[in-house]
């Protein structure tokens, strides 16, 4: 992808010309294509045009701090421009109850500044104790072995359980714990039924 667009991909984002975007025709990652790839690209082009950066349109749609909403803002405004339709599964939608693990994700590392080089602290319109907390897998089922978890599915409704019982902890910066709740299971094995 890098090799692709150069090695600068806000260069390429916001100055390839048509010819230039179809070279990505060819990219192929998992389960995101070529396609895929060239949507994202023009949906970021819109975003950094308008709004100049990701992070603006995310705190323009946090209604009342809500950062759910700025989520959900963000991704309206993503697919506002013409799109391949099996490319809106690559972008969670937490206003669908999706637990949007790659979104709090980068969240985190855009927002919290933890000092080693994690994460990088480069945004402030977003606070540290407005993040939620990345749920996949293993961080779920770690946080039921410890009592921190009731729900039974990974969704956006347990994303909101958990960051709460982690509020009570650090109300300034819940998400500080997600690495050693993953990091319990995924290491240590923590949670399987092994243990």
């Amino acid at each position: 992808m890098m090799d692709m667009m150069d090695n600068e991909p806000y260069n390429f984002i916001a100055q390839a010309d048509e010819d230039q975007i179809q070279r990505l025709s060819s990219f192929v990652h998992r389960t995101f294509n070529g396609s895929d790839m060239m949507s994202f690209v023009y949906s970021l082009r819109y975003i950094y045009s308008r709004y100049g950066s990701l992070e603006d349109v995310i705190a323009e749609g946090m209604t009342n701090g809500s950062l759910k909403d700025g989520l959900s803002h963000f991704r309206t405004i993503f697919f506002m421009v013409p799109h391949s339709r099996r490319s809106e599964k690559h972008l969670a939608d937490v206003s669908g109850c999706a637990a949007g693990k790659r979104l709090n994700m980068f969240l985190r590392w855009m927002v919290r500044r933890d000092g080693r080089g994690v994460d990088f602290g480069i945004w402030n319109k977003i606070k540290p104790s407005q993040l939620f907390i990345p749920l996949d897998f293993h961080t779920g089922n770690t946080s039921r072995k410890l009592g921190l978890l009731t729900r039974k599915m990974n969704d956006w409704k347990a994303v909101e359980e958990l960051t709460e019982v982690l509020r009570s902890f650090d109300p300034d910066d819940p998400v500080k714990y997600d690495f050693a709740l993953f990091g319990l299971g995924v290491f240590e094995g923590f949670a399987s039924d092994n243990c």
